[in-house]
C-alpha cells in the first residue's frame, strides 16, 4: 500500500511542470482581454485538431487533461479533444526511448497516431458540420476559461454573461429582465497564482484517481491482468484498447512493457495508446459531467478508433 501511496504522489509530481506550463499560458491569455485573442482564435479555430493532434505528441499527460478541461468549458471542438487523446502516448515514449532497440518503433508508432489523430479529430468536426450539429464553441472562451471557478453568489437562476472585467460579473435575471452586478474576489489577477491553483486542484484530483488505480492494479496483479491477452491478433486490439482506457499512466507502461517483452503485437500496442489518454478522461468526466452522454460518446469513439486502428496495422506488420 505505501508503494502504490508513493507511486502515486510520483506520477503525480511528473506531470505537475506541463500542467502548470499549459495553465499559465491559458491564464495569460485568459487575462489579456485583448481583440486579438478574439481574432486568433477565430484565425486558427479550424486547425484545431491539427494542433491538438501536435500538442498530444508531447510525452505524459498533460495536455489532455488541460484539454479536457478547456472542451467542459467549450473552448475546443470534440475534434479536437479526441485528436489529443488519440496522439497522446503518455509513459510509453520515454519507456521506449530507454531501450535503444525499439526507437525505430517508438518513431512509426507516433507518426501513425499523429497521422490517425489529425484525421479522425477533422472527421468528427465535419459529422458535426454534415448534420448541422452546433458544438457551441465559444471563441471567447480563452478570455473566459477562468469564469466557472470565480465565487459567484448569484443564484442558479442567474445566466452569467460576463466574467473577469474590472472584478464585476454581470449577471442576467430572466425573470426580472434586468442586469444584477456583484463584485467577488475570488479570480486572480496573478496569472502565476491562478495557473498555480489550478494547477493544484487538478493535481489534487489526479492524486486520488492514481491512488485509486494502482491499489487495484497491486491486488489484481500484473500477471493476472497479462493472461487477458490472446494470441489471435485480431482479438488483442479490442481487449488492448479497453487496457487503453483505464484513465492511469499504469496502462501505458503495462503495454508498452508487455509489447518489449513479445507479449502483444505492434498493433495490440497501438490500439491500446489510442484509445488511452492518461488521466485526461477522468478530468473530462469530472469537469463535464453535466454531458456525461458526450462523454461516454467520447470514451467509445475512442475505444472503436483504437480497435479499428490496432487490426489494421495487424493486418500489414
Amino acid at each position: 500500500m505505501l508503494d502504490v501511496f508513493i507511486d502515486a504522489i510520483l506520477d503525480t509530481l511528473k506531470i505537475l511542470p506541463i500542467l502548470y506550463l499549459v495553465y499559465l499560458l491559458v491564464s495569460y491569455v485568459g487575462h489579456n482581454n485583448n481583440n486579438k485573442y478574439t481574432v486568433l482564435m477565430n484565425k486558427t479555430k479550424k486547425l484545431g485538431p491539427l494542433i491538438g493532434a501536435v500538442t498530444g505528441c508531447v510525452p505524459q499527460c498533460g495536455f489532455s487533461v488541460v484539454m479536457a478541461d478547456l472542451y467542459s468549458k467549450k473552448a475546443i471542438t470534440m475534434g479536437t479533444l479526441i485528436a489529443v487523446m488519440i496522439a497522446t502516448s503518455d509513459e510509453a515514449i520515454p519507456i521506449m526511448i530507454a531501450n535503444p532497440n525499439f526507437i525505430l518503433p517508438m518513431i512509426i508508432m507516433i507518426a501513425i497516431k499523429l497521422v490517425v489523430a489529425i484525421i479522425f479529430g477533422y472527421l468528427i468536426d465535419l459529422v458535426f458540420v454534415l448534420f448541422k450539429k452546433k458544438q457551441n464553441v465559444d471563441v471567447n472562451a480563452f478570455s473566459k476559461v477562468h469564469a466557472h471557478d470565480c465565487d459567484l453568489t448569484a443564484c442558479s437562476k442567474f445566466h452569467i454573461i460576463h466574467c473577469h472585467e474590472n472584478k464585476e460579473t454581470c449577471n442576467y435575471n430572466a425573470q426580472n429582465k434586468e442586469l444584477i452586478k456583484h463584485e467577488h474576489h475570488s479570480c486572480v489577477n496573478n496569472i502565476f497564482l491562478d495557473a498555480l491553483l489550478h494547477t493544484i486542484q487538478i493535481a489534487a484530483f489526479l492524486f486520488v484517481a492514481t491512488f485509486l488505480i494502482g491499489i487495484i492494479i497491486n491486488f489484481a496483479g500484473t500477471e493476472n491482468l497479462s493472461k487477458i491477452f490472446t494470441s489471435n491478433k485480431f482479438v488483442s486490439p479490442f481487449i488492448a484498447s479497453l487496457v487503453g482506457l483505464i484513465p492511469s499512466c499504469a496502462s501505458s507502461v503495462f503495454l508498452v512493457e508487455f509489447y518489449m517483452a513479445g507479449g502483444i503485437t505492434f498493433g495490440a500496442l497501438l490500439a491500446g495508446l489510442c484509445s488511452g489518454s492518461g488521466i485526461g478522461i477522468l478530468v473530462l468526466f469530472a469537469k463535464n459531467r453535466k454531458n456525461w452522454k458526450k462523454n461516454l460518446v467520447i470514451l467509445t469513439t475512442l475505444y472503436l478508433i483504437g480497435s479499428l486502428v490496432g487490426i489494421i496495422c495487424n493486418l500489414f506488420y
